[in-house]
């Protein structure tokens, strides 16, 4: 199976957000009108300051306030899990696929993106693993959060990985609202600076051994017809 991989480089929420929707519409069109098609993509991105929270998330208004007053964003999702925070140094991995070319299993895909970070941590010397919270630790510390959505099989949000980020932004939170849990990043275990560059090769080596696919560059035609798609999306909504 072919996956193809965008890498989005430096990006907020938002746009990256409505990327992830206009290929989802590609697939959910395609299975509308029955045609085979394969729109399986890898988005690999990195955020400017941002907090998300889930569809069971609770934070009030004055603590919403506070966060912004950091300088960063705050954005209400659709993906499960509660409050997060994406920042740079963060290798965010969004895999909008139809579960349909894998395993039709939502709890197999996420055991499968924990089951990625776990064996890239593993190559790095980091003793990761799971536990009765979602995402992937190291003890008691959080590496990667999970937070995902699916219709119809097609999935959008994803992972992320703490690389090299500043942990500092997490402070003000209880991720994923677990109080007595911390985080920390690949850069942190190893003693050693684990930039994005260096980590998302080893990222794409075991997405594809996990997921049994083979990971190839998006096209630039294809994320243009995509951008494309985006741009007037946002112009019949400007319209409307």
């Amino acid at each position: 199976m072919m996956v193809k991989v965008w890498k989005l480089g430096l990006m907020s929420y938002d746009t990256a957000l409505k990327i992830q929707l206009a290929i989802a519409r590609k697939h959910l069109d395609a299975m509308i009108k029955g045609i085979e098609a394969n729109y399986d993509t890898l988005l690999l991105v990195e955020h400017k300051p941002v907090y998300t929270v889930g569809i069971r998330d609770n934070t009030s208004k004055s603590d919403i306030l506070k966060l912004k007053e950091l300088g960063a964003e705050f954005k209400k999702t659709n993906r499960g899990g509660l409050i997060t925070f994406h920042g740079p140094g963060q290798l965010v991995a969004y895999p909008v696929i139809n579960l349909k070319h894998f395993k039709t299993s939502v709890k197999w895909y996420v055991h499968s993106l924990e089951e990625t970070v776990i064996q890239l941590c593993d190559e790095l010397g980091i003793r990761a693993n799971r536990s009765p919270h979602t995402g992937v630790w190291v003890d008691d510390n959080k590496v990667a959060a999970i937070g995902i959505h699916a219709s119809r099989y097609v999935t959008t949000h994803g992972i992320s990985l703490n690389c090299d980020n500043d942990l500092s932004w997490f402070n003000h939170i209880d991720p994923c609202g677990i109080i007595d849990k911390g985080v920390t990043s690949l850069s942190e275990e190893t003693g050693v600076n684990c930039c994005i560059e260096k980590i998302t090769p080893i990222f794409l080596k075991h997405f594809d051994k996990v997921f049994g696919c083979k990971c190839e560059e998006l096209e630039i035609n294809a994320q243009e017809d995509i951008l494309n798609s985006v741009y007037n999306n946002l112009l019949t909504q400007t319209v409307v």
